[in-house]
């Protein structure tokens, strides 16, 4: 025999025999009421059939255990890796994450800020698309939400910014490169759609002017999040115009790099450190599947882990209350990573 079907909360606080601030107050923390309580609630809901309607209570409450997080596009492992972990954390510290990727169009950034305005959040994990996004109408969310940014940081928005320091990972893997072979050449898209990427330019010319080596950028055409494809189908290209000056290539993302290891297959180039290999590459973030490659792609890793805990951390004493004082700016330094591509 199925259940009754319940339509509304006040009908399932009166067959549960409690008040409805009761019953609602269950459903945003269970812990925040009486055991006892908790047990004749979990004991109707056996019985009945009801599920809260969440979105519509949010719109009741002055404060949700709602946390939106919004990054540019969550089909790159990067930024799913990254968001699923802040996402594990938001859910351990009893928060109710809500996940969207606004696919790299600034108009549908503003789009999802507006939707998750409307769910009157607690607070709110920001990657924005960075140079590419409505500045004025970031501002505008930020003045109304809690914000923190991570990832990308927009000067003087948000509450704080958590990121990765690319001027020191870039420059940690281009004197290891320098230290164990020829001097790297930066494979890169000329118009990157992530502005991390005009950081690990400026970081590569730096070190490479520092240890006293001439830069070579290998700039090519791309548009999207599709970087594999990329960096496949333009480092064939680059391979037929011997646009590489040395026989060492530091990618800007690992997603390149994969595209450019499958290029060198295809055009004969045996990639790594062994004899017989025509040439290294590397790559940056420890993307999810860069230990599968083959060979395994050399490439520095960003601390996940180290990144979503102080975003949590951040978003907590902002719940919390109280004065958040300046605005602070976290960055975490990556951690170089050996295999065998380089």
């Amino acid at each position: 025999m199925s259940a009754m079907k319940i339509k509304t909360m006040e009908e399932f606080a009166s067959v549960s025999g409690l008040s409805r601030p009761t019953v609602s107050k269950y459903f945003f923390d269970p812990k925040s009421v009486r055991q006892s309580t908790r047990a004749r609630i979990e004991e109707a809901l056996t019985r009945y059939d009801y599920r809260p309607n969440i979105y519509a209570m949010n719109q009741n409450r002055r404060l949700t255990r709602m946390v939106g997080i919004v990054v540019p596009f969550l089909a790159d492992p990067f930024f799913a890796e990254i968001a699923r972990t802040i996402e594990r954390r938001c859910v351990a510290s009893g928060f109710r994450p809500l996940l969207f990727g606004s696919h790299g169009e600034p108009d549908l950034e503003v789009e999802i800020l507006q939707s998750v305005l409307a769910l009157k959040p607690a607070a709110t994990l920001l990657a924005p698309l960075g140079r590419r996004s409505d500045k004025q109408a970031v501002a505008a969310f930020c003045e109304d939400v809690p914000t923190i940014l991570f990832d990308s940081n927009i000067e003087g928005l948000g509450e704080a910014f958590v990121g990765s320091n690319n001027d020191r990972s870039i420059g940690r893997i281009v004197a290891y490169l320098c230290e164990t072979g020829s001097p790297p050449c930066f494979f890169e898209l000329k118009a990157p759609p992530n502005p991390n990427a005009y950081k690990r330019r400026a970081a590569y010319l730096n070190a490479m002017e520092a240890l006293g080596h001439e830069p070579h950028l290998v700039q090519v055409h791309g548009e999207g999040w599709d970087f594999e494809n990329i960096g496949c189908n333009e480092g064939m290209a680059a391979f037929e115009r011997r646009a590489f000056a040395t026989d060492t290539v530091l990618c800007s993302n690992d997603r390149l790099a994969i595209g450019l290891l499958a290029a060198a297959y295809r055009r004969g180039l045996k990639v790594g450190r062994g004899e017989g290999c025509a040439l290294r590459i590397a790559g940056h973030d420890d993307h999810p599947f860069s230990r599968f490659t083959t060979p395994a792609l050399t490439t520095v890793s960003q601390d996940y882990e180290a990144i979503a805990t102080h975003c949590m951390e951040a978003l907590e004493r902002l719940i919390g209350g109280g004065d958040a004082g300046p605005r602070d700016t976290v960055m975490f330094d990556g951690r170089l990573v050996v295999r065998e591509s380089a």
